[in-house]
């Protein structure tokens, strides 16, 4: 077991200890409304709206932020179909519908002056399949005039690497006869870059050659969507929800390549995509029998054509520069209908029905070309880029929940499902397949203060459509055969999370989990030179995570906030070509962040600081492995004024210990030729062999200037 893990876990599991053994704080009432000390109720800690008036709150984002100890978890967006619940935000005891919205975007369109309270509660002791731990209820009371309110932001940015102007978002909300709407408009822009040298160097250190490298990236993503409600006099509920987005991306690595003794080399690496997607979902929940019934319709499409190409231009004056082009347009789809009924019976249970049944589908095509002596592209055949990949699947799960006594609930479901794969082309075939699924949660509250919940559950994972149709990365001049064999993986998942009010001090939520997989993905070798991402037999992942808010009221300095949130995991399978146990690749090792936000009493002003890094396992194909670091943490500093001519502006300066990006990337097999030569052939060669060359990068992006303006009507 890694030294680290031990030691946290240990850590973390003496944590739970303490919070059961620690006596518990009493839940006293206060008349101060800037106190973030919730009351309880019926087993749930509430916080009401005027406890988070000192941040001058315009949303229900804004308040959710603050709330001490939670943190938003939205679930898996490539989570197959809608399935129960797993994101740990719920808007007035109902899950948030559609996939192409999460929690984030709509607490940010509710106005903070429709919010009532804000509830936390274990979510084995609701109602709704699939919940478990510390789940966060959002009431709200939808005004009954016809006015329209709205809200605003808008986040420009500064940084060496240009400016990005078009950053923000707005919306607005009102009556629409019986009913509630909202409209909004955002675009998630980005204006980035890094610049920076790269050493290459050969099995023995030597230096090859040196690149100085300049990278920009460029994105806009206009999105318009809108959503109606309505509840009718019986109690019935209608939602509907639309959304229409455009995906615009520029990405270019500009590199001056210099060899001693040899000309120079321009490189030139350039990714262009132009997508667009929609969306549109509904739901109809109504009373039916003694229970109510639920029905559920979603329909999303995306249309994405990109083009990659990677050049070099000698200035030898005699080379012909050379180049190749990989180009692929995808068209995607999910159709969705699922229907839940549910119904309670005497003692308080619990019993539940749902069945979804999906479509899927992913229509590619690919194609590669090089340039040729006289500048003009030729096409080289690809035996696995042009293919339609469809998945029909189906699924059935019943619930059963209910208390076992005052502090110990039940909740399990049990199920399976049904799939079809197909995919046509060269390589086509049709499996079918039956997965169970499944989970049992327990929620205890041994005290008042303390809430425990254990949950193990068996899934099947999503895959990637992309892993079965072939593709090149023409800038690390490698690719994927594609793999039509895959087969979706599965896992078994135990998660104990303890959660410990701190009273007037704040809270600590403490989470330990394990993970067993089976079929898990992963780079496989297809033929003796070519390689696809595969199915391998196991892997298994642990971990500890930590959420905690500590208020800084009970010593005196008021209106002080501490907020961590960290997460430590190790996990391991068997590499298919070594044959040596390594972790996941690209797996999660460690992420935190931390932020200190100081809101200065009868005042309007706010200041803060925050620290923030991660690092993940390295990317192994069976031909090279790459290392991305961050050479120091992400910090920074801001101030805020809550109200200038009504708005709330934030000034945010990032980036104060000049983090830089590391990337290593370690190409094996013969390198041929002398260390002199103007580009020395190389044959590749597997992991296990001879080690060719090594990439050794280094970039810097500088210090980052950011404003939020913000404000509602």
């Amino acid at each position: 077991m890694d030294n680290r893990i031990g030691i946290y876990t240990g850590i973390a599991a003496g944590a739970m200890i303490a919070m059961i053994s620690l006596p518990a704080t009493a839940q006293t009432q206060t008349s101060d409304l800037s106190s973030l000390q919730p009351r309880t109720e019926s087993g749930r800690q509430i916080y009401d709206v005027g406890q988070f008036s000192r941040f001058n709150p315009r949303t229900a984002l804004d308040m959710v932020r603050q709330v001490p100890g939670f943190t938003i978890d939205t679930g898996d967006s490539d989570e197959r179909g809608l399935g129960q619940a797993d994101e740990n935000v719920l808007i007035n005891g109902a899950r948030i519908s559609g996939k192409n919205i999460d929690a984030f975007t709509f607490l940010g369109r509710i106005s903070a002056a429709n919010v009532v309270r804000i509830e936390i509660v274990d979510g084995a002791t609701l109602s709704i399949s699939g919940l478990s731990g510390q789940v966060l209820n959002l009431v709200t009371n939808a005004s009954e005039a016809s006015g329209i309110s709205g809200n605003f932001k808008w986040q420009p940015q500064w940084r060496r690497s240009g400016n990005n102007w078009f950053a923000g978002e707005a919306s607005i909300s009102g009556k629409l006869g019986k009913g509630d709407f909202t409209l909004s408009i955002e675009n998630d822009a980005a204006r980035n870059g890094v610049e920076g040298p790269e050493r290459v160097t050969d099995r023995f250190g030597n230096l090859l050659f040196a690149r100085d490298e300049v990278a920009r990236y460029r994105q806009d993503q206009p999105k318009l969507s809108g959503s109606y409600s309505r509840t009718g006099d019986g109690g019935s509920v209608f939602n509907a929800n639309a959304a229409y987005q455009l995906y615009r991306k520029r990405e270019s690595v500009a590199t001056d390549r210099t060899q001693v003794g040899q000309p120079d080399i321009f490189e030139l690496y350039s990714s262009n995509e132009d997508e667009w997607n929609a969306e549109f979902s509904t739901d109809y929940e109504f009373a039916l029998g003694g229970g109510r019934l639920k029905l559920i319709g979603l329909q999303r499409f995306e249309h994405s054509p990109v083009s990659d190409f990677f050049g070099q231009t000698f200035f030898d004056g005699t080379t012909p520069p050379n180049g190749s082009r990989f180009d692929r347009i995808t068209d995607e789809g999910e159709s969705i209908l699922r229907a839940e009924y549910g119904w309670k019976t005497t003692g308080g249970t619990d019993w539940g029905i749902s069945v979804e049944g999906a479509y899927n589908f992913l229509d590619n095509e690919g194609a590669l070309a090089v340039l040729d002596a006289q500048g003009v592209f030729q096409p080289i055949p690809l035996t696995n880029a042009n293919s339609k990949v469809t998945e029909y699947r189906g699924e059935l799960i019943t619930s059963y929940g209910r208390p076992l006594s005052d502090d110990l609930t039940l909740q399990a479901t049990l199920g399976g499902e049904y799939s079809k794969i197909s995919q046509s082309g060269a390589k086509g075939q049709s499996r079918s397949f039956v997965r169970p699924k499944g989970s049992v949660s327990l929620a205890w509250k041994p005290q008042p203060g303390i809430d425990l919940s254990l949950k193990v559950e068996r899934s099947v994972g999503q895959l990637d459509f992309f892993d079965f149709v072939e593709s090149v990365d023409v800038s690390q001049n490698n690719g994927n055969a594609g793999n039509p064999g895959l087969v979706p993986p599965q896992s078994w998942r135990a998660e104990l999370e303890a959660t410990r009010k701190l009273g007037p001090w704040g809270s600590l939520t403490v989470n330990i989990y394990g993970e067993k997989f089976s079929d898990i993905v992963d780079s496989i070798p297809i033929t003796a030179t070519t390689e696809a991402r595969g199915n391998l037999d196991s892997a298994t992942s642990f971990g500890v995570g930590v959420v905690s808010s500590i208020l800084f009221d009970p010593i005196g300095w008021r209106g002080a906030k501490l907020d961590l949130d960290g997460e430590l995991r190790k996990s391991s399978l068997r590499d298919p070509l070594t044959g040596i146990h390594r972790r996941i690749g690209d797996d999660k090792i460690f992420t935190y962040e931390v932020t200190l936000r100081h809101d200065i009493p009868n005042s309007q002003w706010a200041w803060g600081a925050g620290a923030e890094d991660f690092r993940y396992s390295d990317t192994l194909r069976l031909d090279q492995t790459t290392r991305f670091r961050t050479g120091a943490p992400y910090t920074w500093v801001f101030v805020e004024h809550k109200n200038i001519f009504g708005l709330t502006v934030k000034a945010d300066l990032g980036n104060l210990l000049g983090r830089s990006e590391k990337f290593t990337r370690t190409a094996y097999g013969t390198l041929l030729g002398q260390p002199g030569d103007l580009d020395p052939p190389f044959i590749r060669g597997r992991r296990d062999g001879p080690l060719g060359f090594v990439e050794d990068r280094s970039r810097e992006f500088g210090l980052i200037y950011r404003l939020t303006v913000s404000g509602s009507f």
